[in-house]
């Protein structure tokens, strides 16, 4: 992922709400499966991690997106975005490297 589309990605998730959030338990199996099954629908998901959970967001971040098989976007202390692109039908145009979506279609999350 080049960094312009690693900022179009941080864009696009700027605008999002978190969909989950990691308490004391960490980042447990039902949850990386949840995340998975999230993916079948959405291509961006950001997940925050509650002050109750002592380990580390960036250490989190990155065993997410290796166990679900989706690039780490960005850590923003205690938030991560993750992006996994639809193999068959991509909602998220990445820019090649203009800076502006490849169709240039607006994308829907």
């Amino acid at each position: 992922m080049t960094s312009v589309q690693r900022a179009y990605l941080k864009g696009l998730a700027s605008k999002l709400d978190p969909s989950f959030r990691i308490g004391k338990s960490g980042l447990t199996p039902e949850l990386t499966e949840a995340i998975r099954e999230f993916f079948n629908r959405n291509e961006l998901v950001k997940v925050v991690v509650l002050k109750n959970c002592l380990e580390d967001p960036r250490e989190i971040a990155q065993t997410a997106a290796d166990r679900t098989r989706s690039q780490l976007v960005q850590v923003i202390g205690k938030k991560f975005v993750l992006y996994k692109p639809d193999p068959e039908k991509p909602k998220i145009q990445l820019p090649k490297s203009g800076g502006q979506p490849s169709s240039g279609k607006n994308s829907s999350l």
